[in-house]
């Protein structure tokens, strides 16, 4: 029987040395989170990150792995769906950092969702890259958390600057989602913004309604009446064809300014020739786009079908950024608090990154400066470049 017990655990053993789970541990592979919106309200921005995701990884994985150190690195996208809702996302991005010992996370996109989660990745000091995520509540204070967009501050002025330069308003109307921090701090910035250059009260009408609202009738009513000459509404590509078309049915006959939430590919397609001629902010336009950003529009259309939104090229450019700063570490311990905190370092320093929507070198609270596009929506539905305004 002794014998037996022996031969056993000697089995035991060797199963244990050559079972994958444990070659598995031996190794280091770096894993990279992705805390994306692919169900919900607006899923064609979970696609959109997804997509520029796995573009990202075929790169590396043809490359025979990441090289950090002079040795290369399996990488591992570890991809959750947020669901548009905020606990979501942070019960995304706490799995990914305590079960799954992601290095960094890029995501989530949508600030509803990026404010809550950030807090999460600062808790556990892991690195979190939200590419589309402009509130400022998203890395305020939170030294591991950073972006790879524009912040709202910088784009509500850039708004209230291009239309009064552009069109010579003085009295405008906002109407925003009241129960989402992003349009909410948007339009609060743009009120401000506005009212700073024409004066009190030269917002005419400020409306708002709830998350899932389809009848702006009421509001738009309002809007109407007041006397407005410009209608801004900071809202996702689900709510612009609606706010547009009944806008118009009401007979509104003014322009109406979006801002970055407009740039998914979708908002046109549902929006039609109602969103032809229309302006908005954003962070890079596909039309007459060269060089690097042309290369990567032509790549994602060949192989998924459509032109990528501001969305997948932010998200390039942060797993790129994400990239960077792995390798700018020097050297992957296999110890997972360690490496991040190095990443982090790394990250923080890197300046004057040519990335394919602008070039940016960050703040201390993890910021990038970079300049805002206007995008014109021209005669053929495409998204084209009309001007840009820079830090």
């Amino acid at each position: 029987m002794r014998k037996i017990a022996v031969l056993t655990v000697v089995a035991m053993a060797l199963a244990m040395v050559l079972s994958p789970l444990a070659f598995s541990a031996r190794k280091t592979i770096i894993k990279i989170g992705i805390n994306a919106p692919l169900t919900g309200d607006i899923p064609k921005v979970g696609e959109g990150t997804k997509y520029a995701a796995q573009m990202w990884l075929e790169d590396i994985e043809k490359a025979g792995g990441l090289e950090v150190g002079g040795q290369k690195y399996e990488v591992e996208l570890v991809i959750e769906d947020n669901e548009s809702k905020a606990e979501s996302a942070v019960k995304a991005n706490t799995k990914m950092i305590t079960q799954d010992d992601v290095l960094a996370i890029i995501g989530p996109q949508s600030s509803k969702q990026a404010v809550p989660a950030g807090e999460v990745a600062n808790k556990y000091k892991t690195v979190m890259i939200s590419p589309w995520s402009t509130n400022p509540n998203t890395t305020l204070d939170r030294p591991y958390v950073f972006r790879g967009c524009f912040l709202d501050p910088f784009q509500g002025p850039v708004v209230a600057n291009f239309i009064t330069d552009e069109f010579g308003f003085t009295k405008a109307a906002v109407l925003y989602d009241v129960a989402s921090d992003y349009p909410k701090g948007l339009a609060e910035v743009f009120k401000q913004a506005w009212e700073e250059k024409h004066g009190a009260g030269s917002v005419v009408a400020y409306e708002s309604f709830t998350t899932k609202d389809t009848d702006f009738s009421s509001q738009l009513t309002k809007i109407v009446k007041s006397g407005a000459q410009v209608l801004f509404t900071p809202q996702y590509y689900n709510e612009v064809p609606l706010i547009v078309s009944q806008a118009k049915n009401l007979g509104w006959d003014g322009p109406i300014v979006g801002s970055d939430s407009w740039g998914s590919a979708e908002t046109v397609e549902l929006c039609g020739e109602a969103c032809y001629g229309l302006f908005f902010s954003s962070h890079y336009a596909a039309a007459g786009a060269k060089g690097a950003t042309k290369a990567f529009i032509d790549r994602y259309e060949n192989t998924y079908g459509y032109i990528p939104d501001d969305v997948a090229a932010l998200t390039w450019d942060a797993l790129r950024l994400a990239q960077q700063a792995i390798q700018d570490a020097g050297k992957l311990t296999g110890r997972i608090e360690k490496d991040r905190e190095a990443v982090r370092d790394a990250l923080a320093q890197i300046k004057d990154f040519d990335g394919i929507t602008g070039k940016m070198t960050f703040t201390e609270e993890g910021d990038p400066i970079k300049c805002a596009v206007i995008v014109k929506i021209n005669n053929q539905g495409e998204y084209e470049f009309y001007g840009s305004s820079c830090p």
